[in-house]
């Protein structure tokens, strides 16, 4: 089984508002450092993205690819590779918990990158710490500043 990388840091928003930024994917150019391009290619009938088409550039791995979600209730996501230039696997979920009555949420990111080139394992573990760090900072900062709304 593939090694992942996780993370969490805690939001000063109830669940809901954070996962409306997370589901809105078309502006993931607007607050995610390494997504260049998004565009949903397919909805649930609820109107939620089943497959995402990303323009990643994360330093060590670039990459155009597309993303199968599953929704689990209304406060987790998952994600799966598709297709790739670059990629063998990009394996990831959000997980978002209520904080202090629910006003708060402590969301955990977890990642697993698997790329067709050779890498070393320490480097694919780096790029998904930087991917990691770099989402959760700026979901904080999006969600925390009212622009996701």
């Amino acid at each position: 089984m593939a090694e992942h990388t996780s993370s969490s840091i805690t939001i000063d928003a109830a669940p809901a508002e954070v996962m409306g930024v997370i589901s809105d994917f078309t502006r993931y150019p607007e607050w995610t450092g390494e997504v260049k391009e998004a565009e949903v290619l397919a909805t649930d009938a609820e109107g939620r993205a089943e497959q995402v088409r990303l323009v990643l550039d994360a330093g060590a791995i670039k990459d155009d690819h597309t993303l199968a979600y599953t929704w689990h209730g209304a406060n987790e996501v998952s994600w799966t590779l598709v297709k790739s230039q670059m990629l063998r696997a990009i394996d990831g979920s959000y997980r978002l918990s209520p904080v202090g009555g629910g006003d708060r949420t402590e969301v955990t990111y977890q990642l697993t990158v698997d790329v067709k080139i050779p890498m070393l394992g320490m480097i694919k573990r780096k790029a998904e710490k930087v991917i990691i760090d770099r989402a959760l900072a700026g979901l904080k900062k999006r969600v925390e500043s009212g622009a996701g709304a």
